[in-house]
């Protein structure tokens, strides 16, 4: 079938509108209309080559639409069900067998290398091959193929053109809270920095009972929204002394710190933020080879921890039908977090996310 969808051709240049042609569903695949798309900064860094994804590729991982198709050994979903799409693993790994598929052992395979587990594309144009089933989905795109591991079917009373963002960022932010680090009632968590990760996150540890829930951000609009989301204190990135202002703010240092930037100074700061026993959870997306800097006579002696984090520890096909019970009660507004844009806006939107002025995009796709 014919689909619009946006191509990226090379790194950091705008996105590319182009008709490509969809390959029929597979016996064990999900053939669904996107209603809307959240754009999220792993797009960008995978568009600019942060990992070496191949290219020309569709992009696009927090799909949310319909059902149109399902292949015949497709038993957790039918034509009409409204789904949100997710990352997609193996099944079969002993990470997966453990019910931990985010630490899928074929976690690159499955999300990052452009083609299908056997080596092929469902996308094309004319004789052009086209790279697609990016976290098992490409869904910046009006139609889609995805998996039976990365579907989740949602409610029909949910806004689905909200959704998407659960998929990924909200997931991971929320997910890092509730699952990996187990934020707990009277618990101090420090955010670094006040994006859609890290405002879900803060959002979350409201929700669990922390009593104290530092934002550390450059940007003033998003340390005000941090406030009126459940942060109990905020502290602007560029102070020199943030360490110090978070250790005040905390009491000696936060139980938790959570790291969304992958910037080696920003992680040293969430390691050092952190009280002794605590525990940091970083979440970015740094280039391959990126290190950083820990003072070991901190971290031993302390009885510190640093772990990696990805998509917040969670199951989606669990984790995400709660985030629509807790927003749907006005428990966990992420929609403060959205502004909405056109499918054909998709590089004006990648921009106000790239600057700030954005703190979640979702691009609506044509009816």
């Amino acid at each position: 079938m014919k689909i619009e969808a946006a191509v990226t051709r090379a790194p950091a240049a705008p996105m590319s509108l182009e008709t490509l042609d969809l390959a029929e569903p597979r016996d064990d695949e999900i053939l669904v209309r996107l209603v809307a798309t959240g754009v999220c900064h792993t797009d960008m860094a995978m568009r600019d080559q942060a990992f070496p994804v191949p290219q020309p590729i569709v992009l696009g991982h927090e799909g949310a639409g319909v059902v149109v198709k399902a292949g015949r050994f497709v038993a957790e979903v039918a034509p009409g069900d409204h789904v949100v799409m997710s990352y997609n693993s193996c099944g079969h790994c002993p990470s997966c067998r453990d019910d931990q598929a985010t630490y899928c052992h074929d976690f690159f395979g499955r999300n990052f290398s452009g083609v299908r587990p056997d080596g092929t594309s469902a996308l094309s144009k004319g004789d052009e091959r086209i790279h697609g089933n990016f976290f098992g989905q490409s869904s910046f795109a009006t139609y889609a193929l995805c998996h039976p591991r990365n579907i989740v079917k949602v409610r029909k009373d949910a806004p689905l053109e909200l959704l998407g963002p659960l998929a990924c960022g909200v997931q991971t932010g929320a997910g890092a809270v509730v699952n990996a680090l187990k934020v707990g009632v009277g618990d101090s968590l420090d955010v670094l920095v006040a994006g859609s990760v890290g405002l879900s996150a803060v959002m979350a540890a409201k929700v669990v009972g922390a009593t104290t829930i530092v934002a550390v951000d450059l940007n003033a609009k998003r340390l005000n929204l941090a406030l009126e989301l459940g942060a109990t204190h905020v502290v602007d990135g560029a102070d020199p002394d943030v360490v110090g202002k978070v250790k005040a703010a905390t009491g000696g240092g936060a139980n938790f710190s959570f790291e969304t930037t992958a910037l080696p100074a920003v992680v040293r700061k969430a390691v050092d933020c952190l009280a002794p026993r605590g525990t940091c959870g970083i979440v970015g997306a740094a280039p391959i080879g990126t290190e950083a800097s820990i003072d070991l006579m901190d971290l031993m002696p302390n009885g510190k921890t640093l772990r990696g984090i990805v998509e917040g520890d969670a199951t989606p096909q669990v984790f995400i039908p709660k985030l629509i019970e807790l927003y749907l009660q006005g428990r966990f507004p992420f929609d403060r977090l959205v502004t909405f844009y056109p499918f054909e806006a998709i590089n004006d939107a990648i921009h106000d996310s790239e600057s700030g002025a954005a703190v979640k995009p979702i691009l609506r796709m044509p009816k």
